[in-house]
């Protein structure tokens, strides 16, 4: 059996305390130990984006990334999105434009989108599109995710609140 490292993880605002491998990646510390499975496990060599996690307000590969080199870091998953009760405008938006089908990819398009809107609250389709790349979908055309990504730029624009995860 590895030997087993005590750490700290700020997942979704809330503090983690945790004896962990120091080889355990961070998707599995999120789904296995936190209970957090909205981000997916797919590809597991960081291709296609459904392991997506803001990391510090940067997306990252989460089945690439241990869970050892990302204490102190402020981690988000699309569990940590909604403010209670009420959606985060990336959410609410995939919802009204049906910015999905089977919804595996969904968590992390919308992660990827919510730092695209943070870094660009006015993006054009192409931007949306280039910002997606790195996040496959296999059920849609995903004309209908750049179309979600884009009302929730204008939905953020018009409230003022230009939030970021």
């Amino acid at each position: 059996m590895s030997e087993r490292y005590p750490i700290t993880l700020r997942v979704n605002d809330e503090e983690h305390h945790l004896s962990i491998p120091a080889q355990r990646f961070l998707i599995d510390v999120l789904r296995d130990d936190l209970e957090l499975t909205g981000t997916k496990r797919a590809c597991d060599i960081g291709v296609c984006g459904s392991c997506t996690v803001l990391v510090d307000g940067r997306s990252v590969s989460a089945c690439l990334t241990l869970a050892v080199r990302v204490e102190g870091c402020r981690i988000v998953t699309v569990e940590g999105l909604a403010d209670g009760d009420r959606l985060h405008a990336v959410q609410q938006a995939f919802l009204d434009h049906w910015g999905f089908q089977c919804g595996y990819c969904t968590p992390g398009m919308m992660l990827t989108a919510v730092e695209l809107l943070r870094d660009d609250p006015s993006p054009d389709r192409e931007t949306v599109r280039g910002a997606l790349m790195g996040n496959l979908c296999r059920c849609t055309g995903y004309r209908k995710i750049v179309d979600a990504v884009l009302a929730a730029a204008s939905a953020l624009r018009e409230s003022g609140r230009g939030e970021a995860a």
